[in-house]
């Protein structure tokens, strides 16, 4: 049994297919397929069911695929404790973001952190929470930075910082004439959302739903869109509404500004955490890229208290 046999193995239940597999392991399908019926061999188990597609593991092969993670992940520490020894960080950091974070938080990060290590490799996706997740689970991704409980048990969060959301309101709607705002003064008709399947969506309903609860009725027009930056143009363009997170408003104008309204105590927020898989590797890359994040942010947003974390799934009431 040797190690490469094991990535292969891992490779193959990643992508479900030998072919996809054997083409991120820059090897040929045959010797990937020669390597894992070798293993098999040995084994003599069977670790895949090659008569399903997409290509499945046995029952006794997904235990063997759970063992070979460890493996895998503990020979990587190796390494890791040879570089944490020798004062280094360097390696490959693969980073997963949501798309309502990523252009207010990593313009602060990048520069910064690229410069003070320059021996990391930095690659960044800007993806939705579930696919995250996803790629978190299958160790596509090493941390993913996302609004958080995810209630996963398969992955450690580690919170950063409390984002609070705020009122983007035209001068003509009756919200502008409010110094506070408070969830009853919310109006469904009037509002504009992001596109489903947005975290950052659940969480605005959540806020809302004590008014007009999930099943209210929105505007006639529905506008989808995954971009924060689209819906304050709509209502400026449009009237109407819409909550924001508070990086998005670092780039206002004083006009846009005096559209801005905040929630009365306890203001609701976004838990932002850096999320890994349980038995994550690359710590001390990762905790060098967390103290950067940590650094860019004001230190009023590192405190919890008096403030109301959003979940991010839908509530039911």
């Amino acid at each position: 049994m040797t190690t490469v046999q094991l990535e292969y193995v891992v490779a193959v239940d990643t992508y479900r297919s030998f072919v996809t597999a054997a083409d991120k392991c820059f090897v040929t399908q045959p010797t990937l397929s020669m390597q894992i019926q070798k293993l098999e061999d040995e084994l003599g188990v069977k670790i895949f069911d090659r008569s399903k597609l997409p290509v499945v593991p046995t029952e006794i092969g997904t235990a063997v695929i759970t063992q070979a993670r460890i493996i895998l992940k503990e020979n990587a520490r190796i390494r890791e404790i040879i570089a944490d020894q020798k004062k280094e960080i360097q390696g490959t950091l693969k980073v997963g973001i949501i798309p309502t974070l990523a252009p207010y938080l990593l313009p602060r990060v990048l520069t910064a952190f690229m410069k003070k290590y320059p021996k990391v490799k930095l690659e960044v996706w800007e993806y939705s929470t579930e696919q995250i997740i996803q790629l978190l689970r299958q160790e596509q991704l090493d941390c993913g930075l996302l609004a958080t409980p995810l209630h996963n048990p398969h992955l450690e969060e580690h919170p950063l910082f409390y984002e609070t959301f705020v009122i983007f309101a035209a001068k003509s709607h009756k919200l502008a004439e409010k110094k506070v705002i408070l969830p009853e003064d919310l109006d469904s008709k009037d509002i504009w959302l992001l596109n489903e399947g947005h975290c950052m969506r659940n969480q605005v309903l959540n806020i809302c739903q004590d008014k007009f609860g999930l099943g209210g009725e929105f505007k006639n027009l529905e506008y989808n869109t995954g971009s924060v930056e689209t819906l304050k143009r709509m209502v400026e363009l449009n009237e109407g509404y819409t909550i924001l997170p508070e990086l998005s408003l670092q780039d206002l104008s004083a006009k846009q500004l005096n559209m801005v309204r905040f929630f009365k105590a306890p203001e609701p927020v976004r838990e932002i955490s850096l999320v890994t898989h349980r038995y994550f590797i690359k710590q001390g890359v990762i905790e060098a890229f967390k103290k950067e994040i940590l650094a860019s942010v004001p230190e009023k947003m590192k405190v919890k208290k008096t403030r109301k974390v959003v979940d991010i799934l839908l509530e039911k009431k």
